[in-house]
């Protein structure tokens, strides 16, 4: 199996051309990237220097960049050499072959264009009320003095914001059946995704649940699609699925039922696990700097916006939610002094870069830094991505993630289970707290 294969072997013909990396058994090196992210990205850094190359699953050899000069090399390059849709491939049987996030080329610059007005200024404002109501609803649960997962907390609020805010659902019965069905299919167990590359696996045990799962919400969704077509306040519903039933193609043309579902997947997909990931990480680094804290509470009340903003960017420097992005590159491409042929999968690496020498004291956790025209500089701050590829819902995200810690500090207090800072650990494609950010609260 392609697992099992040396190092030397999984890297044929691309030997003598690649940057320095380790020379472990390609099965180890895919062990140490999927279940060791952090530690082992940072060792490479460290021995090998800012441009490195790993030969792990499912690449054959992929090549790390951290310096940011490369980065915006790499993520200005021609996307018809270095793509982001191919590298993705592995999303495919969850999100569908007309995902935005699976497209390259034209097909993707024609499907972002469509899809990027609902997901900037004032198409994203309108969602406020949404997830402030959806926040509240969720804090009345939390049960005073008693340590809990907060992470298992943020996923139900960013689902439910998806639920409402972008597929438009808000009659109760309709909403249970696609909160389950939905959730199932997003929040599964990390081993499910080896059926994505063996197939075979959906025919047995967990897989063949997952298999159910999937296809329960996709027909739900389906149901959805069809009903908000017939509804007849279509023209006002301001939705993001309603939005892109309406939305035209330059050429008039409107997208049919199984795309809509592709990126309602996409959406919730890319939405719910990394925006509730990065609001988990909010409040864990809070509990564990009490300045930062009773700042981010007097900005809260305050109704300070731009210091809560700068909270979130600072969370998500120092704790950014995907330790890289991918680009395969399908034609040879000089890169970080390095002539790279084509089969090899470039990696700019998220976490490395923003946690490096571009930022003053980088392991602080100091939202300071993003005040008063302060903070990063081109491609030093990159957690949702960078070039014509960057996140559609980075937008959505941030205004998301200050919003909820805003109605959450407004209303309780925080309290770490443990003084030990929680570690970063990977699930799916995420890095999450290690042990949920646990934590009490009480009303303030």
């Amino acid at each position: 199996m392609a697992v099992e294969m040396s190092a030397r072997a999984a890297s044929t013909g691309l030997e003598g051309q690649l940057p320095p990396g380790p020379r472990l058994p390609y099965a180890l090196q895919t062990l140490l990237v999927w279940q060791f992210t952090g530690p082992f990205l940072r060792y490479c850094r460290r021995r090998y220097g800012r441009t490195f190359t790993v030969r792990a699953f499912p690449a054959k050899a992929s090549v790390y960049v951290t310096d940011p000069e490369d980065l915006k090399a790499a993520f200005a390059a021609d996307p018809d050499v270095l793509r982001a849709g191919e590298a993705n491939a592995i999303l495919g049987p969850v999100l569908g072959r007309r995902s935005v996030l699976l497209s390259d080329g034209d097909e993707h610059l024609r499907r972002r264009r469509l899809m990027l007005p609902f997901f900037h200024g004032d198409s994203v404002r309108r969602y406020t009320e949404v997830v402030e109501d959806v926040a509240d609803a969720e804090i009345a649960t939390w049960p005073a003095g008693k340590p809990f997962r907060l992470h298992d907390r943020m996923q139900a609020i960013t689902l439910e914001v998806i639920l409402r805010a972008v597929i438009g659902v808000d009659a109760p019965e309709r909403l249970s059946e696609l909160r389950v069905a939905l959730r199932r299919t997003v929040e599964f167990a990390p081993g499910v995704m080896l059926m994505w590359v063996w197939p075979r696996l959906g025919a047995v045990g967990r897989w063949r649940r997952q298999r159910r799962w999937q296809t329960e919400a996709e027909t739900l969704l389906h149901d959805e699609i069809a009903r908000r077509r017939a509804v007849p306040d279509l023209e006002e519903r301001t939705d993001v699925l309603s939005l892109l039933i309406r939305a035209r193609y330059d050429d008039g043309s409107a997208m049919d039922d199984d795309e809509l579902r592709d990126q309602v997947m996409t959406l919730l997909l890319a939405g719910h696990e990394t925006t509730a990931t990065g609001l988990a990480w909010a409040f864990e680094r809070l509990a564990r700097n009490p300045d930062v804290m009773a700042k981010a509470q007097l900005a809260a009340d305050d109704g300070y916006d731009d210091y809560l903003d700068a909270l979130v960017k600072e969370t998500l420097r120092t704790r950014p939610v995907i330790a890289d992005v991918a680009r395969v590159a399908v034609e040879p491409i000089r890169l970080a002094g390095y002539d790279l042929p084509a089969g090899v999968t470039v990696m700019p690496v998220i976490s490395l870069v923003q946690q490096g020498d571009a930022f003053t004291d980088a392991g602080a956790f100091m939202p300071e830094r993003f005040l008063e025209g302060r903070g990063s500089t081109p491609y030093t701050w990159i957690p949702f991505g960078g070039g014509r590829r960057r996140c559609l819902g980075a937008a959505f995200a941030s205004l998301e993630m200050r919003l909820v810690i805003k109605r959450v500090l407004q209303r309780v207090e925080l309290r770490a289970a443990s003084a030990r800072p929680e570690w970063a650990v990977p699930r799916h494609i995420t890095l999450v707290p290690g042990r949920g950010t646990r934590l009490s609260v009480r009303p303030r």
